[in-house]
């Protein structure tokens, strides 16, 4: 079955709840009626409530209907938002340097919107030190509290400790402002190169007005 209305002569019924360009109610109106007045103001009669007794029809230009409705598709599938769920894994006892370039990696991904699996792997004798493992959770839940919240608290799976840090940001917020920021990059890139060019005429003129100026008196010494 066609996902697309019936539209002008498909439309096979008596009598249609005719709705005007402007949505105005025009009321219960023969077929024959509704498809005059479609021809009077050069436009489409299209069905919009097929099931409704009698169905309800509209006065409208289809393919220009048509065409928005696809663009207004095709900008929600672009700023549609996928929940991501990141991962990071980290020793018990690593090392100050790499947690900083883990943490690093946490901050990105938050700020991103999207949430982070924390995996604390146990190696040997480090599996009967569980403390150490939910200390280094607890810690990089604090130190990155400004932009995400614990979403799952930190519980044992087998050899490993896992703990899930979610966003304050929503993931659509988080996509706005990184369009926001890029664009406020291009502008500043175009708006600096046009400064420097005035520059570097405002120069070449003070240079040829020195020239110019420097003449006269060369002369005259001659």
């Amino acid at each position: 079955m066609s996902a697309e209305p019936r539209i002008n002569e498909r439309i096979r019924v008596p009598e249609v709840r005719l709705v005007g360009p402007s949505g105005e109610q025009v009321g219960i109106v023969p077929l024959a009626k509704a498809l005059e007045l479609a021809q009077e103001y050069d436009l489409d009669l299209v069905e919009v409530a097929a099931n409704a007794r009698p169905p309800v029809c509209k006065l409208m230009d289809y393919g220009k209907f048509k065409y928005e409705s696809a663009m207004k598709a095709r900008e929600a599938r672009k700023n549609q938002a996928h929940t991501v769920i990141k991962e990071m894994k980290l020793r018990p006892k690593i090392d100050p340097h790499d947690y900083d370039t883990k943490k690093g990696h946490v901050v990105r991904f938050l700020k991103q919107g999207d949430k982070v699996k924390i995996t604390i792997m146990f190696r040997g004798r480090e599996q009967s030190r569980p403390e150490l493992g939910f200390r280094l959770l607890q810690r990089l839940a604090e130190d990155v509290q400004e932009l995400g919240f614990i979403e799952s608290n930190p519980k044992q799976d087998g050899r490993n400790m896992i703990m899930v840090l979610g966003p304050h940001k929503k993931k659509t917020e988080a996509m706005a402002e990184a369009r926001e920021a890029q664009a406020a990059r291009k502008a500043e890139r175009q708006g600096v190169a046009p400064a420097a060019e005035s520059d570097e005429a405002q120069v070449d003129e003070v240079s040829v007005e020195e020239a110019s100026a420097d003449t006269p008196a060369e002369n005259a010494e001659a």
